[in-house]
Formats: C-alpha cells, structure tokens, sequence
C-alpha cells in the first residue's frame, strides 16, 4: 500500500476543520447544474462516477463536485459527526464554492444517506438528487414486515453482523477493520469486485456475456483508479471514521424517511377562521424537489426491497425505478462485505 503525497484543495470550515474536495466538468461560470456527491465507505473524493467523461460533464455543463467526509481522505475529522452535520458541510462547500443558486445531489448506494441528510436538513439548498441503489436504515420502523424481511433475507450472515455491531457495539468493528483494508494489504481486486453485483447483471441482460466483469477487473486502469481511491480513503489510518460511517447506517437518523413526504401545513386554522375573521395560510412541507433513483433489481447489498420502501413512502417524489443499466463499480457495501470475509479468514 502507498499513500501519495498530499495533494487535495481544502477549504476552512465555520467550525475550524479543514474539507478536501476535487473537482471536473466545467467551471462555475459555465455551469448549467452544479452537482455535488458525497462518497460511500472505503471511497474517497476521487471516487466520483468512475469512468464519466470530462467531454460528457461539459455538453450537459455540470460542474461535479465530490469531497471527503470527516476523517477520510484529507479532511480532517469531525468530533461529533451526524447527519445532519454532514448535511452543513455540503452546504458550507457549496458557498465556499460560489454555488449561491440550488444544487444537485448524487448519491451512491450508502453514500445515499448524506444526500438523503441534505433532502431534511437542507431542502431549500438541494435542486434535486439522484440515487444509484440508495441505501435505507434497515431499522426502520416504518417499513413493513415484507420489506424487512426482503432486505434482510438478501444478506449474508457477516453482512447482518456487521450491521448488528454499527447498530450495538460499534467499537468491535476496529477489529475487524484493522484487520482488512487497514493491514495496508488489499488482497486481490476480482475477490473484492466479484461480489458485486452490478457489473455480472449488466453484462447478463446487455451483453449476454457472462465473462465481461473480468474484463472490466482486468483493465489497468480501472485497478489502477481503484487502488488509488481505496489508499486515499484510508490515508489517516484511523477506524474512527469508518467506525462512525457504519453506525450512520443503521443508527437514529434523526429523522425519518416519512419526514421528507410532501404535505400541505396550514396555520390560523380555529374558530375565528371557521366564522370567517381569520385567513388560512397554507404551505407545502417536506422536500419538493425531484428525486430520480436507479435500482439494479438484482442488486444484493441494497436490495430492491429498500426502493420499494421508498416508493410506498415517497410517491411523490420518487422517480421511475429502473434496473441499473450502468454498473456500479464502485459498491461500498460489497466493499465491506469483503472486508469481512478477509477478516474471517
């Protein structure tokens, strides 16, 4: 393992910490859309959307902005980190960055947490997000017995544990952390990669080709990229923030999927209302922006059970569901899910 030299722009949070960010498209002058993606776990800044183009960011003019969380690459960590934290720190970025207008959010499997923490806790700075695969807290209460038990029956044992200890002994995660992708040894890319799903679906119904997840493996540069990510995910060698990712996951959230419903809040509602002195003022609640998510159908590290959730609970503001029709390559749950069984061996 090698870590690189020291290469991120930063910028001075209110609070004193210092956020890495990175990034491509075109500049601010010249954006139609600013788009801003948080990472999943074991990524980093330099994840973005592996393999987009520059000359695709610039036909459509998106600026694409993607930074490391607290604790991860070059940011510095933060001490009492919740989503709703996390939510600020997309905001604060965003001013440092001159995008005073709205901006979108894009948000990768449990990546989608922080860009669902921007939806509640920023809603009148978000355009609008897009999701890949978004990942649910698996404890939640509004989901129904079918759709839990969906979710969890598409895991494997080690991957329930894993969630049990974020969710009730966080601490014991070290252990297993410090034993895998902290040991400073990767292991073979096609073990980690070949747990995820996406790639083999894709090729399955698109190309019919079986073999074309070993192609993309094999291609240098697509090791290369996600070596280079992986390393920089880790550069500060703590289990803190990773320890503290994982129970983002599956902890209180502080809020509720329900909470980002659209409804109409009306106030001066009473009996002067009713006799016809007072005046009903009436507004919409919840978070009014679209929201478009593509869900791989046979996707095992976020079922489609949890889309399903999603769909029940937000009619409104969900978007068509549709199989993934591009893969994943970078998932970080499988990436976790691999961890473990490194761990176990």
């Amino acid at each position: 393992m090698y870590i690189h030299p020291p290469s991120a722009t930063r910028i001075l949070l209110p609070d004193g910490r210092h956020m890495a960010y990175h990034e491509i498209g075109v500049p601010l002058d010249r954006a139609r859309y600013s788009v801003i993606a948080p990472h999943g776990f074991l990524s980093s800044r330099l994840g973005g959307i592996p393999g987009v183009k520059v000359s695709l960011l610039e036909e459509f003019g998106i600026r694409l902005v993607t930074y490391d969380l607290p604790g991860f690459g070059e940011s510095d960590p933060h001490p009492e980190r919740n989503l709703n934290s996390s939510a600020l720190d997309m905001q604060y970025l965003a001013d440092a960055l001159g995008v005073n207008s709205k901006f979108w959010v894009l948000g990768y499997s449990s990546g989608a947490i922080h860009a669902w923490a921007a939806m509640k806790f920023i809603p009148n700075r978000v355009a609008g997000v897009a999701m890949f695969s978004p990942f649910v807290n698996p404890y939640e209460s509004s989901m129904t017995k079918e759709e839990l038990t969906g979710t969890w029956n598409k895991w494997t044992r080690k991957r329930k544990l894993t969630y049990y200890l974020a969710r009730r002994s966080p601490k014991f995660l070290d252990y297993f952390y410090r034993r895998t992708f902290l040991s400073g040894k990767h292991g073979q890319i096609d073990k980690y990669l070949s747990l995820w799903l996406g790639a083999k679906a894709l090729c399955n119904k698109i190309k019919r080709n079986p073999e074309c997840d070993k192609t993309l493996i094999s291609e240098p540069a697509f090791e290369e990229f996600w070596h280079r990510d992986v390393e920089e995910s880790i550069r500060q060698g703590s289990t803190k923030p990773f320890i503290e990712e994982a129970a983002l996951q599956v902890s209180n959230w502080g809020f509720s999927l329900v909470d980002l419903q659209v409804q109409e809040k009306c106030s001066g509602k009473g009996i002067l209302s009713w006799l016809g002195y007072g005046q009903v003022k009436c507004e919409l609640t919840g978070f009014l922006g679209p929201v478009h998510i593509w869900q791989g159908m046979d996707d095992q590290v976020v079922p489609p059970q949890m889309t399903d959730y999603v769909a029940r609970i937000l009619p409104r503001v969900v978007g068509p569901l549709e199989e993934s029709t591009e893969a994943p390559t970078e998932d970080d749950g499988e990436q976790e899910a691999a961890n473990l069984d490194l761990a176990a061996e």
